[in-house]
């Protein structure tokens, strides 16, 4: 598990959220990745953990995210409007310390990703980055959550990575209920994942190659348009 550079609580009128920051080592960052936690963890989620050990090297500082209820002990988020204040908020003075100067992308896992999906307009990112997105409640297909990822693709790019046994929502699921929007985001399915990205011992893929799609999705959509890997040296 990489060693954040240095951790920042940040005010909020929900109360203190945390950052943990990840930085491009030397240079200048090409883009920011701003990440959120799922309802049930917190930012030691292993595909959280593995971007921010990962991206840095490819140019791209990373930012993970505690939300308020977490850092207050609670096990559940606070409704839906404190959750999102807090985010907007922690993004807003993220922005105004200096950070992401180049491209911002927000995103998140499960819960974190819905969070994202609904203020990224407010925010300003430059796109939207949904790690297993929560489409619907286990069992419950007809209890859409369809419309926050369509309204977020209205602003900007979105990109989710789905696993295959995901029981808030398969890969297809996704692709399907934006589509019938009319709406256009990028789904990557994970072979064998499931909503944790974690796949059972009879698999055809390895845990590394669900890693691999991970880092490469995320970068691919994080330098879109920023030029080539790494970091902008000075010469």
């Amino acid at each position: 598990m990489p060693e954040p550079s240095r951790i920042d609580d940040i005010e909020t009128t929900v109360g203190l959220s945390r950052a943990h920051f990840f930085p491009v080592a030397h240079g200048v960052p090409r883009a920011t990745l701003v990440m959120g936690h799922g309802a049930g963890g917190g930012v030691n989620a292993w595909d959280l953990q593995l971007l921010a050990a990962e991206l840095p090297g490819a140019g791209i500082d990373v930012v993970l995210i505690e939300q308020p209820w977490v850092i207050a002990g609670r096990k559940a988020p606070e409704p839906q409007p404190k959750v999102d204040a807090a985010w907007r908020e922690t993004v807003t003075s993220l922005k105004r310390s200096g950070e992401a100067l180049r491209r911002l992308v927000v995103g998140g896992r499960s819960t974190g990703a819905r969070i994202a999906c609904r203020t990224v307009a407010d925010v300003k990112a430059d796109a939207v980055l949904c790690l297993a997105y929560p489409l619907h409640p286990p069992g419950r297909p007809g209890k859409s959550r369809a419309d926050e990822l369509v309204a977020a693709t209205r602003f900007c790019p979105v990109s989710v990575i789905q696993g295959e046994r995901d029981t808030f929502g398969r890969p297809v699921e996704v692709a399907s209920a934006t589509a019938e929007q009319d709406a256009r985001a990028l789904v990557v399915a994970v072979p064998w994942a499931d909503h944790s990205f974690k796949i059972p011992k009879r698999a055809t893929i390895t845990s590394d190659e669900v890693a691999l799609i991970l880092v490469e999705t995320a970068r691919r959509v994080l330098l879109r348009g920023s030029g080539n890997d790494g970091p902008l040296l000075l010469r």
